[in-house]
């Protein structure tokens, strides 16, 4: 079988598991065009794909007749149209991801710490051959909000607590009780945007997510406040919070996810104000990527022998 592992920038798939006597095909760069796309993987059986970065709908599976396994990393992938992968007779398959020790939410303090003490900044000055610049901003006794408190939103907010902040919650279904074993207090929605020093986006990307921080809710906020957002881009209106960040109507903003990745050279994003940002590495650890690829080489070998394992579309 010939293997395709897709959207591996760094170029380190083969170095992450033991992909043995395999027919592997690595492919460091991200391949927008969904007809080069299909052309290039058309002779491949089976297609490792990381994790959303390249999306599956019915138009490219239908268009794949020799796909016979499809792996993504991780045990959910809304880029993945499972219903036409079964019907067109394609196993998809998952893998773990890690110790679950919380990448994302480690960088979502990363990403906090250095918006708010312009650490990019700094380094830069010192690079440039001169000094302090600005002034940073204290986390004690400020107010962290997150914005959906399930684990990574927990852990999140657990070093709130340790950096002394009081920590605000809201989702839609989040309840009293879940909030305070989550570390939080719960709260309604515009009180947690109006309130938040720092809010932190920890929410799952669907119909009733997509474009939840809009216009209205930035409204809301304090121009001292900072959004910080390593869930998925379009969970927020990205034209709007730009808009805010060049007018300054709330002081900064640390993004790590955004609506079109990898982003185009001329992408809005790269020259606006106020921001840190980093390409999507939430997830993008040691440990994650060894439980990625090494739960797809057993995957393929586990498909290969006729007995597939961790299938997303079985049924």
């Amino acid at each position: 079988m010939r293997i395709a592992v897709l959207d591996d920038y760094q170029d380190v798939a083969r170095s992450y598991a033991d992909w043995g006597s395999l027919d592997v095909e690595v492919f460091s760069e991200h391949i927008r065009d969904m007809d080069e796309l299909v052309a290039r993987l058309e002779p491949f059986e089976v297609i490792a794909a990381m994790r959303e970065r390249t999306p599956f709908p019915r138009a490219v599976l239908s268009r794949l007749p020799n796909l016979k396994l499809l792996v993504t990393t991780g045990m959910r992938n809304a880029s993945i149209d499972l219903d036409a992968a079964r019907e067109l007779g394609v196993v998809v398959s998952g893998t773990g991801s890690g110790r679950g020790w919380g990448a994302t939410s480690e960088l979502a303090w990363g990403l906090i710490l250095a918006v708010l003490r312009d650490i990019p900044g700094q380094d830069r000055r010192i690079r440039e051959g001169g000094w302090q610049t600005g002034v940073g901003v204290e986390l004690g006794g400020k107010t962290l909000g997150v914005l959906g408190l399930g684990r990574l939103g927990s852990q999140v907010a657990a070093v709130g607590r340790a950096f002394g902040m009081d920590v605000i919650a809201w989702s839609r279904n989040l309840t009293e009780q879940r909030a305070a074993e989550g570390g939080a207090r719960l709260v309604g929605k515009d009180e947690l945007f109006a309130t938040s020093d720092v809010l932190s986006v920890h929410l799952v990307l669907g119909e009733r997510t997509r474009g939840l921080v809009g216009e209205a809710e930035l409204a809301l906020m304090k121009p001292t406040a900072y959004l910080i957002n390593t869930s998925r881009g379009p969970i927020v209106d990205e034209a709007a919070l730009r808009a805010a960040l060049h007018e300054g109507r709330i002081a900064g903003a640390g993004i790590d996810v955004f609506g079109t990745e990898p982003l185009p050279a001329d992408d809005p994003w790269r020259t606006t104000p106020r921001t840190v940002l980093t390409p999507h590495i939430g997830y993008v650890t040691d440990d994650t990527y060894e439980a990625f690829f090494a739960e797809t080489v057993e995957d393929v070998r586990a498909f290969a022998a006729g007995s597939p394992i961790r299938v997303l579309n079985a049924g």
